[in-house]
């Protein structure tokens, strides 16, 4: 388990990436903007990507999404079963084939394709073509960030902008 004073001693192992890349600000900015259009619930888009963070394995995503789905008003226990959704109460079929899909993204298919027509369909029945594309984007933003979770391993638990080492 960890103390206090073991988290406040944790590094990062790269620096704050926007003194290296001054775009990327201007992209991690506009994907947030396109997941901000009200086509899906806030708490979907965190579930969504809280879920994308367990199965990679990155703490960091896991906390930091956690804490968004905590303020987009889910329940605790909602959030504690967002790793075992297919057989928990907390979500409406909407939720689970967004959680569906974002599984079937990030999860190797054995048997071939990764998002089948009859899961795309089953997500079509719940999301009209613009909340498609906003739940597209919001698998599109946690992809675009796993590589920083998992390699630049900014701080667990810190706010945005205050997660790297000096």
């Amino acid at each position: 388990m960890s103390t206090t004073a073991e988290h406040t001693e944790q590094q990062s192992r790269l620096p704050k990436p926007e003194q290296f890349d001054s775009e990327l600000i201007a992209i991690s900015t506009a994907m947030a903007k396109s997941l901000r259009n009200d086509k899906i619930p806030r708490a979907t888009v965190a579930m969504v990507q809280l879920r994308a963070g367990q199965i990679v394995g990155s703490s960091y995503h896991t906390v930091h999404k956690t804490g968004l789905l905590r303020k987009a008003g889910a329940t605790e226990d909602c959030i504690a079963a967002v790793a075992a959704w297919r057989d928990a109460p907390y979500f409406t079929d909407a939720e689970r084939v967004a959680l569906e899909l974002v599984e079937a993204v990030l999860t190797a298919n054995p048997t071939g394709e990764r998002v089948p027509d009859e899961l795309f369909a089953k997500a079509s029945a719940h999301y009209d073509v613009e909340a498609m594309w906003t739940l597209v984007m919001a698998i599109g933003q946690i992809c675009y960030f796993i590589p920083v979770g998992l390699i630049a391993r900014p701080i667990t638990g810190r706010p945005i902008g205050k997660n790297y080492s000096d």
